[in-house]
């Protein structure tokens, strides 16, 4: 079964900038539709950008125009750029197909704070 690796989380300071990574077992882009996910504390996980195997995206209004996911070449890893980054996406992120049928991965943790 395909598993997913996130990396790329830490702590940045508001307006700062971060590189998500989701590693897959194999080439996960030809396959499925992929989304980058993400739950903070007493809220529920909720999708906020996702990207079809044939390169189209999609976004939540709260990161739209700030966030870009893309994968690459080999379509084995899915990347979310995120940019001028608000203490509202203080959260732990997660990569999975869209919709969901993979198990979760460990997740990363990216907190926004001065």
């Amino acid at each position: 079964q395909l598993q997913l690796v996130e990396s790329g989380g830490g702590l940045v300071q508001p307006g700062g900038s971060l590189r998500l990574s989701c590693a897959a077992s194999g080439s996960i882009l030809v396959v499925f539709d992929m989304g980058w996910y993400r739950q903070a504390p007493g809220k529920q996980r909720e999708l906020v950008a996702s990207i079809t195997s044939g390169g189209s995206t999609n976004y939540a209004d709260s990161v739209k125009g700030r966030f870009t996911i893309s994968g690459n070449n080999a379509k084995t890893t899915v990347y979310l750029q995120m940019n001028s980054l608000l203490p509202e996406d203080t959260a732990t992120y997660y990569c999975n197909t869209n919709p969901i049928q993979l198990p979760w991965g460990q997740g990363t943790q990216v907190t926004v704070s001065s």
